[in-house]
Formats: C-alpha cells, sequence, structure tokens
C-alpha cells in the first residue's frame, strides 16, 4: 500500500516537551505490525505474512513461495528472502481487497482502487 500518512514529530527539549511551539500527532498514531513466518520444506521454502494492530477487525494474511531451481546452488537466504516478499506483496493485495469491502459497504457503490 502506497499510501502517506501525515504525521509528523516534534522536537523535544530536554523535559521531553515538544519544542519551538511543535505539535506532536505520534500520541494518535496507530500502530500495526507485519510478522512473517518462514518455513522450509526441502527446495521449498513458504512464507506467511500476517497484519495484527488496533483497528484490525479481521484476518489479513499473505502467502508465498520459492523454489530452488535444481541447478542452482542452495541458498537458503535467496529463498526466504524471494518466498517472504511475496508473501508481503500477497498481504497487501489482501489488505486492498479487505478496504475495498468495506468502502462498498459504506458507500453500497461499486469501487475501484488500485494498488
Amino acid at each position: 500500500m502506497n499510501r502517506r500518512f501525515p504525521l509528523r514529530s516534534a522536537t523535544l527539549d530536554e523535559q521531553g516537551k515538544p519544542a519551538n511551539n511543535e505539535v506532536s500527532t505520534m500520541a494518535s498514531a496507530k500502530q500495526w505490525r507485519v510478522d512473517v513466518r518462514i518455513d522450509e520444506h526441502g527446495a521449498t521454502t513458504r512464507a506467511e505474512a500476517s497484519l495484527s494492530g488496533e483497528g484490525i477487525d479481521e484476518d489479513v494474511r499473505g502467502v508465498g513461495h520459492a523454489r530452488c531451481n535444481p541447478h542452482d546452488e542452495n541458498v537458503p537466504r535467496i529463498g526466504d528472502e524471494l518466498a517472504a516478499s511475496r508473501a508481503l506483496s500477497d498481504l497487501s493485495h489482501a489488505l486492498l481487497d479487505a478496504t475495498i469491502h468495506d468502502i462498498e459497504n459504506v458507500t453500497h457503490e461499486p469501487s475501484h482502487l488500485r494498488a
């Protein structure tokens, strides 16, 4: 999701208070967490990415797989990276689909969002 959130952090003085009359909006920020679990089975790697946090009402997950070509050297880190990147991409699309569903439930009209 390529969304930019309008958050800014304040410069703090020695007592930890905003300096120069700046206002910190971090107190209103939500924190979401993405966990990636990676399992290797021979030359195949499977990764699952899951989203959790404040305001996440449903299970949002993504899955990715990677397979080592039999002619290539087996470097597990590369399989982990590829499977994880595919799982995160799948998670991104699942979150976008959930957003479209939520918009359509509120507006009662079709929504056409792009990634």
